[in-house]
């Protein structure tokens, strides 16, 4: 080759390099090649309630460029209100917001699944390549639906009159089968594993009641709850309520019954007696509304960071791992024996802040988490019974009465205030639960 048409060549190679930064090729080819390993100071596993709420709070501690949130969903719901969308009371398009408008501003979203978890690295793999590397570890990687684990699902959803209020999917189709009910079983389950907001598979049962009494329809109908737990409720002062409710609406609870099956082409649920086992029930519906087993998030399950269940090991006052020190966990993924619920979180999110803070300082954590978790147990379109209670099981009402009580005002928190005060305060790290106006209202007493 001549110098002359040397010279040409590379002057050509040199024009398509010029050609190829102006069309951004380079930069997304040395991006991807320097985006396969990176490091951040402190890294959030989920954006869902807890991660969204816990980078809101590192941000303020560590500055947004030290932060980043590792989430594959476009889309963030706000899944409480699923109870009402599910009794046609609210929209699910009401209960949504895109991912991007609830990230902290600057905290970076790594629109990426977990497909690993390395603590004794101090690393985790994400399933675009991605090996991200942190000083600090937030696990809130939430739970797991598994319809699956029902015969007969999730493929029985193409079938009228079965829903579930527990997916966006799905919650729609509860409020379909309710409209479309004529007579016959309207039946609801609970299953045999640990549930996040264990009160919602009977809130829907009470809807129901008050949905066919306004309709017109309850004497055609038999409301059927079928729980696998020995018990209404988790703990006795509300159960005790909510029995008198079911006794004087005439609805039908059978305890320790797990739905096992559904044949939804005959509009039969099948049920196993877990008191008896090997015996089975069936039941004819008009309606059924599922509650899925649930479960830990196969990330986690045989990790390092698990308990034997699979469940995130941790101290259940500091919330910090009870191996790895530089791990911390919130919400539904972690062995916390409280309820899984929203209200949950917002505490475990004042006492996690304090506890990274004191571990960041090189100091033992000084504030502990007691179990505060909450349930608002809708009974009506206007009433709800508002549950709070500790890890064992006591009351721990924010008000000043007996919130055992049936009361319209707890609907309107429910239905209204509860939804702005998660989407303007708790996910911005600005609300840590009602601990200091609990405080307050009964005038300094617990």
């Amino acid at each position: 080759m001549t110098a002359t048409a040397l010279r040409t060549q590379i002057n050509w190679w040199r024009g398509c390099q010029r050609a190829c930064d102006r069309t951004g090729y380079q930069y997304l080819h040395r991006t991807n090649r320097t985006a396969s390993k990176e490091h951040v100071q402190i890294l959030v596993l989920g954006g869902g309630s807890g991660g969204v709420t816990m980078g809101a709070r590192m941000k303020r501690k560590v500055g947004a460029e030290n932060v980043a949130i590792v989430e594959p969903s476009e889309m963030h719901y706000y899944q409480p209100i699923w109870t009402l969308v599910g009794a046609g009371a609210k929209s699910v398009e009401s209960s949504g917001r895109p991912t991007a408008s609830v990230i902290p501003s600057g905290v970076k979203w790594v629109k990426s699944r977990v497909t690993e978890v390395n603590p004794d690295t101090n690393s985790v793999r994400t399933d675009s390549g991605k090996e991200i590397s942190y000083e600090y570890l937030i696990v809130a990687l939430g739970l797991q639906l598994h319809f699956e684990k029902i015969k007969g699902l999730p493929e029985g959803f193409e079938h009228p009159k079965i829903g579930s209020n527990y997916s966006e999917k799905t919650v729609q189709k509860t409020w379909k089968a309710l409209q479309d009910f004529k007579e016959g079983n309207a039946v609801f389950s609970f299953p045999n594993t640990p549930v996040k907001c264990a009160g919602a598979p009977q809130k829907i049962m009470y809807l129901t009641d008050a949905y066919l009494r306004k309709t017109g329809k309850r004497s055609n109908a038999n409301i059927v709850y079928n729980t696998s737990l020995p018990v209404l409720f988790g703990v006795k002062k509300y159960a005790d309520a909510l029995w008198e409710i079911v006794k004087a609406r005439e609805l039908t609870v059978n305890l320790r019954h797990n739905l096992i099956e559904v044949r939804a082409d005959k509009q039969e649920a099948v049920f196993e007696n877990l008191d008896k086992p090997g015996e089975t029930k069936v039941f004819k519906y008009e309606m059924l509304h599922v509650t899925p087993p649930m479960g830990p998030p196969d990330v986690l399950k045989g990790s390092p960071l698990a308990d034997e269940a699979g469940w995130l090991n941790l101290n259940k006052e500091t919330l910090q791992h009870n191996v790895y020190p530089n791990v911390f966990g919130i919400g539904d993924c972690t062995n916390l024996p409280t309820s899984k619920t929203g209200a949950a979180v917002a505490a475990q999110s004042g006492v996690l802040d304090r506890t990274i803070t004191r571990i960041m300082e090189k100091r033992q954590p000084d504030k502990k988490y007691d179990g505060y978790t909450s349930c608002p147990l809708v009974t009506s379109y206007n009433t709800v019974i508002l549950a709070e209670f500790d890890y064992n099981g006591q009351p721990l009402e924010t008000f000043p009465l007996d919130q055992s009580k049936e009361r319209r005002i707890m609907y309107y928190m429910k239905a209204d205030v509860m939804p702005h005060l998660y989407w303007h305060g708790m996910l911005r790290g600005l609300w840590g639960g009602p601990g200091p106006y609990r405080t307050l209202m009964h005038l300094g007493m617990k």
